[in-house]
């Protein structure tokens, strides 16, 4: 009986493709895949004719190692920088990109700029350039310091020759359109989750980011003490789940079966929210947030607080029930996931062949 851990040669060879056109300009894919794709088609004949029979996985995998790893071959069809050898430049490029464009833009969009109105007293003038000098520091500090990790990697894997300790029966498994579709909607929830993570962070430091200009005159009341901490381990697990997501793309129960996970847990946690609030309110005491200075709140301010109060006590039953709908339709679409994964299993199990999963 054959190790069901392993692959076919032909599924490797599509792998190291698939490995390949990852790491390639887009303009270029079309063009040199196909030329790769028929280079190793004639090392594989001329193989196979020497050895008068079908190579096995271990002949495939020595085939594809002397190709090079898929970082390495993609990296020869791009302009180099010698800063930055080809071992190294597709991972630098793609990491930069996810920084700069996935990270700061937002952070600095929706965190940064709403901070900076409030410090310059709602000029927008001022807003902008403060928020556009600071983006351009913080650009110019990260490209660097990724440069700089980056340069250091060059240098570390010549000195120990790990450009050639790669072993082509690593690489992820072939992926479907509708999978590859789904990776790059997870690189889009890794980075809101780590955009969420960061701005639950800031929010003791800068109250401005969850009560505006009201943060001001009003403060949290203690109960946000108590559900902080889950809060954050909440936010965590949220990046945690995107980022295993993304590195293991084969594991296709992981995200669904998270996702129900962390909507049932979030759930639980605004139910002892709304609680803990229902219980502050019959004391008669402020349900989310107080008056800083109550001695001189004028009857403005003090009716400010009541609708803020109100707001959030509305909005987190909603919320609740958002959820609600959302975990019915989550589990649905779990149920059916693996309905699907057994009605494979069973026709793969019919027809005399393993199923690996």
């Amino acid at each position: 009986m054959n190790n069901s851990s392993k692959k076919t040669p032909t599924e490797l060879r599509e792998r190291y493709l698939q490995a390949v056109r990852f790491w390639l300009p887009k303009a270029h894919q079309d063009d040199i895949l196909p030329e790769l794709s028929e280079d190793l088609r004639s090392q594989i004949e001329e193989k196979e004719t020497e050895l008068v029979r079908p190579l096995d996985e271990a002949e495939m995998a020595a085939i594809l190692k002397r190709c090079g790893s898929p970082i390495v071959v993609a990296s020869r069809f791009q302009s180099q920088q010698y800063l930055i050898g080809p071992a190294f430049f597709p991972v630098y490029k793609f990491v930069l990109k996810m920084v700069l464009l996935w990270i700061l833009i937002p952070v600095f969009t929706f965190i940064i700029t709403p901070v900076n109105l409030v410090n310059t007293g709602g000029n927008w003038g001022l807003t902008v350039a403060r928020t556009l000098g600071a983006l351009w520091t913080g650009g110019f500090i990260a490209a660097g310091v990724i440069t700089l990790v980056f340069a250091v990697l060059e240098r570390t894997q010549l000195q120990l020759g790990l450009a050639d300790k790669w072993d082509p029966r690593s690489l992820p498994p072939v992926l479907k359109p509708e999978q590859r579709a789904s990776q790059r909607k997870t690189i889009c929830e890794l980075a809101f989750a780590f955009i969420g993570l960061l701005w639950i962070l800031l929010v003791p430091t800068f109250p401005v980011l969850i009560l505006g200009p009201a943060a001001s005159f009003l403060k949290p009341v203690p109960i946000w003490h108590t559900f902080y901490l889950p809060l954050v381990l909440l936010a965590t697990a949220s990046v945690i789940r995107a980022w295993i997501g993304l590195v293991k793309p084969q594991w296709t129960w992981f995200l669904p079966v998270t996702q129900v996970l962390t909507t049932v847990v979030t759930m639980l946690l605004l139910r002892s929210i709304i609680a803990a609030a229902v219980h502050a309110a019959k004391a008669g005491s402020p349900a989310f947030v107080v008056l800083a200075d109550p001695a001189a709140a004028s009857a403005e301010l003090r009716r400010v607080a009541a609708i803020v109060n109100a707001s959030i006590f509305l909005s987190l039953p909603a919320a609740w029930l958002g959820l609600s709908i959302a975990a019915v339709i989550q589990s649905w679409e779990l149920v059916r996931h693996f309905r699907k994964r057994g009605f494979v299993a069973l026709q793969v199990l019919a027809s005399g062949k393993k199923l690996f999963f």
